[in-house]
């Protein structure tokens, strides 16, 4: 996957886990996709909204009201849908729910998968800033999605990290 689409999908909280629900079929209105997500209305419809607006979800011509309408996932959106239910299936229990919907969590994990400097993680992910990598890859490491080992060779030494147990198969989800 894109890594600029992945930033740009994962930057609403909601989005990964939308499409994951229009994958596995649940009805796709507005309605019972909250009812499934667990997600609050507001939250909710912005995230929907949003990945209306990167294409990857349509209205369902024929079907539904206009003001309660049906999606369908496009086929562009079909493909992420995908992704998006791997890494749904690579998490269990609300608290790492709550870290997977994290701005920088997936796009950090998706090119950690082998041994990276910190630099290189930035360079990778474009936009990100320095305090959010560095706030990201704390609370990875704390849950032990990513591990940090220390490359004595290089002078002065630096640390790698690297995706590891939930972490790696979430990686491992997004790069197929």
């Amino acid at each position: 996957m894109d890594i600029e689409l992945l930033v740009n999908i994962t930057s609403r909280a909601w989005c990964v886990r939308i499409l994951s629900l229009l994958h596995r079929g649940v009805p796709a209105r507005q309605a019972p996709l909250l009812a499934a997500s667990g997600a609050g209305r507001t939250a909710f419809g912005q995230s929907l909204q949003h990945v209306r607006d990167l294409g990857l979800i349509e209205t369902n011509p024929g079907h539904g009201h206009p003001l309660r309408p049906e999606y369908r996932l496009t086929p562009k959106g079909a493909e992420i849908a995908a992704i998006a239910a791997r890494i749904d299936n690579s998490i269990q229990g609300s608290e790492q729910e709550t870290l997977i919907r994290r701005a920088w969590t997936i796009p950090v994990l998706a090119v950690s998968e082998k041994p990276r400097y910190f630099g290189h993680i930035k360079g990778s992910l474009g936009r990100i800033t320095d305090r959010a990598l560095s706030q990201s890859i704390k609370q990875l490491e704390e849950k032990r999605w990513l591990i940090r080992r220390v490359d004595t060779n290089a002078r002065p030494p630096r640390p790698l990290y690297q995706s590891a147990n939930t972490g790696l198969l979430i990686s491992r989800a997004v790069n197929g």
